[in-house]
């Protein structure tokens, strides 16, 4: 039985390897989608969410100066904000 679990886990590992850079880009851009979307409202574009988006912030403040600098602003966009 050890082998058969092995043969399918190599398997596995042979079809999927291709693409995990892909999926880790697509998995990035999404997570960039959703910074935008919970920091929008303080960088002053209008959210309609912005009453649900406002108790993560607290958590996605220590993932905030990667997404800025990945988005290519070298300084915090907020003005009242500093995480450089």
């Amino acid at each position: 039985m050890g082998r058969w679990k092995r043969w399918l886990h190599l398997a596995d590992e042979f079809y999927k390897a291709p693409y995990r850079g892909a999926i880790a880009r697509e998995k990035r851009d999404q997570e960039d989608l959703f910074m935008l979307l919970v920091f929008s409202e303080l960088m002053g574009v209008p959210n309609p969410a912005s009453y649900y988006t406002l108790e993560l912030q607290p958590i996605l403040l220590e993932n905030f100066h990667d997404w800025h600098t990945r988005m290519g602003m070298e300084k915090s966009p907020l003005d009242n904000f500093r995480c450089c």
